[in-house]
């Protein structure tokens, strides 16, 4: 449905700190003191897995000190609100799933935040969602047609969890329900963490989220996962199949990105990017982000700008043509 497009790491002219492979801008700039990363969702989960090493690649360089900040709640929304009130000297980053900008705007009613509060600095990682049953359905299930047969006959069962309302895990949900036919209550959480947590305890039947979140119950056997939301299948999952290729007409694949407040000036974003493309470029990062289902990448910062916007608008049309809310 959204065609992707591959950035290249670009470095905005930026030298190169010897040794390091971190960039050092041409501004007579110093390190900030402290830095904070923002993400709006629980520890344990893949923003937080990619904040935390990045963090760890920033430490030292782009500044002093380097922490990570949980600000779960509102379904991501919090992480937005804290960092559009923050410093804008590059202090406070925001590492976010798009959903929060490129379909919040559309499916609730009442937001405290608009794109323009938001600067974009990089792309962070694309990932691919997809819908995991645990223990609340039966082990003969281990398909999707299964699992919607039988949620069909189990009305306490036909439900799905994702990680927030009006998320893109929540559309794919609900708009998995209007292609089969087949009513899935939505219950929504502070992220995949908790959700994940009462799937695994059986306490709902299915999930729809990150598939990174999925990958180490997957492989004890304790999680099925039956889709992924891409276009083909994952090289994380290969096993499991795209929505497309079980006739599905609906391809997803979100992103996380990095942003500033809207009003830092255009040399701190360039300063902040800069610095973000060359820790995201290393290879060492790229390959731990595999584990979670996480691959890797970055962006300019207009790359960034341009993608968020050719999303939103897409997912705009989409909302309005299906009407989805975030209380659907």
């Amino acid at each position: 449905m959204i065609n992707r497009r591959h950035f290249m790491h670009a470095t905005g002219g930026a030298a190169v700190l010897a040794g390091s492979g971190l960039p050092l801008t041409g501004h007579a700039q110093s390190s900030l003191e402290l830095a904070r990363i923002i993400s709006g969702f629980p520890p344990g989960g893949t923003v937080d897995v990619l904040a935390r090493r990045v963090a760890d690649k920033l430490r030292g360089n782009y500044a002093t000190n380097m922490v990570v900040e949980n600000k779960p709640g509102a379904a991501g929304q919090i992480g937005v609100i804290t960092v559009k009130d923050s410093n804008t000297d590059g202090s406070a980053m925001l590492l976010t799933p798009s959903s929060m900008l490129s379909i919040y705007p559309y499916t609730y009613p009442k937001l405290q935040y608009r794109l323009e509060d938001l600067a974009p600095v990089s792309v962070g990682a694309y990932i691919n969602h997809g819908l995991a049953i645990g223990p609340g359905v039966p082990s003969s299930v281990k398909t999707l047609k299964e699992f919607l047969t039988w949620a069909k006959t189990n009305d306490s069962g036909a439900n799905f969890g994702s990680p927030g309302a009006g998320s893109m895990p929540h559309m794919i949900g609900v708009l998995l329900g209007k292609f089969t036919g087949v009513d899935l209550r939505h219950i929504p959480y502070r992220g995949t963490v908790p959700g994940v947590q009462d799937l695994l305890g059986g306490q709902i039947s299915s999930f729809c989220g990150p598939i990174g979140d999925y990958i180490p119950h997957v492989k004890t056997g304790k999680l099925r996962v039956l889709m992924i939301s891409g276009k083909a299948r994952s090289p994380f999952l290969p096993e499991v199949p795209s929505l497309r290729e079980l006739g599905y007409p609906l391809t997803v694949r979100e992103w996380y990105g990095f942003f500033l407040p809207g009003k830092a000036k255009p040399e701190v974003v360039r300063r902040a990017s800069a610095y973000l493309q060359a820790a995201l470029g290393q290879a060492d990062l790229i390959e731990y982000g595999k584990q979670f289902g996480l691959e890797i990448q970055s962006s300019s910062a207009p790359a960034l700008a341009e993608l968020l916007q050719a999303d939103a608008t897409e997912w705009r049309r989409l909302i309005k043509q299906v009407g989805f809310t975030a209380e659907s």
